[in-house]
């Protein structure tokens, strides 16, 4: 039996060459094939070139952009295949890269966990992906949307201070709770109830009590396509627990005006996000399990009137 030391060293092996696959995929993305221009069309645009006195200076501008590629693209031969040229690694992605090679710390999440997440990514970033909680695993998500906006919702603020110290460039933001997961079981009984709770609109003017109005103005202008709900904490009694986001989280999702949000809720092997992500997610829109995320994907409801609020 391996030794707790020996997994952890394998679990940083394991993530470290899963973000340098990545970045060989992002890299070859990068990577684009053109035909060069015959003789012909070459003396063609030079001689467009020479006529056009506007366009003098703007080429002048894009000589210095071309010039920092060049060690980059092969030299140019009219009688060659297409050139091959390429662009920098994003920096999002160096930084996660050299970030999770060099620490001891791993992502709260497991390898086949975070793929579930990953997949999705693939097929829709860059994207707006909203993420309760900041953690170790934010740099990934943040690279994996690569493009896109990632915004990080935090309760405790100085820890969004230490990781900013440590992290600069996650955007994310202090929201507090006024809920303790003791609290659960009564507010499973008045969410459950038809009524204000089962009411689809923006959160921060819903009744039920299980809405969240205190997040910048921002956030609920968005239309996420991607949630995560990995926070806040809820593994003792006193903590906030993620009832109300669990709850809004769907509610966001329900409300946007047309398409549709994939909501992950991670630590469903808990009493409370078991029992929230099936009540107020619905099984119906329950897409994959894998370990203890669930992945729910959830349809405008704005799109289509009268649909219920679970199918």
């Amino acid at each position: 039996m391996r030794t707790k030391v020996a997994q952890l060293i394998s679990l940083k092996l394991t993530l470290s060459l899963f973000f340098l696959f990545f970045l060989i995929l992002i890299i070859r993305s990068n990577f684009s094939f053109t035909n060069v221009s015959t003789p012909a069309t070459v003396v063609s645009q030079q001689t467009h070139l020479s006529n056009s006195t506007d366009d003098h200076d703007h080429d002048d501008q894009k000589t210095t952009s071309t010039a920092a590629n060049t060690d980059c693209a092969n030299n140019i031969n009219i009688n060659a295949s297409p050139v091959q040229t390429c662009n920098k690694t994003p920096p999002s992605l160096a930084n996660a890269l050299v970030h999770y090679v060099t620490t001891n710390i791993t992502p709260q999440q497991t390898l086949k966990e975070i793929s579930v997440s990953m997949r999705i990514l693939e097929k829709k970033s860059p994207c707006n992906f909203l993420v309760f909680g900041l953690g170790h695993d934010s740099l990934m998500w943040n690279a994996l949307n690569y493009g896109g906006r990632t915004v990080f919702l935090e309760e405790d603020k100085a820890w969004i201070e230490q990781i900013q110290r440590r992290i600069p460039g996650l955007e994310s933001y202090h929201v507090e709770y006024d809920t303790k997961v003791h609290q659960a079981d009564e507010l499973m009984k008045i969410g459950s109830k038809a009524g204000d709770c089962q009411v689809v609109g923006d959160p921060r003017f819903s009744k039920c009590q299980l809405a969240l109005k205190n997040f910048p103005s921002d956030v609920y202008d968005t239309e996420w396509d991607l949630i995560m709900v990995d926070a806040p904490t809820g593994y003792v009694l006193h903590a906030p627990g993620r009832m109300t986001a669990i709850y809004t989280a769907g509610l966001m999702a329900r409300n946007r005006e047309s398409g549709e949000t994939d909501v992950f809720i991670h630590d469903v092997d808990r009493p409370v996000e078991d029992k929230f992500s099936k009540a107020f997610l619905c099984e119906g829109y329950l897409t994959e399990e894998e370990g203890r995320l669930r992945h729910f994907t959830i349809p405008s409801h704005r799109a289509r009137l009268g649909r219920p609020f679970c199918p």
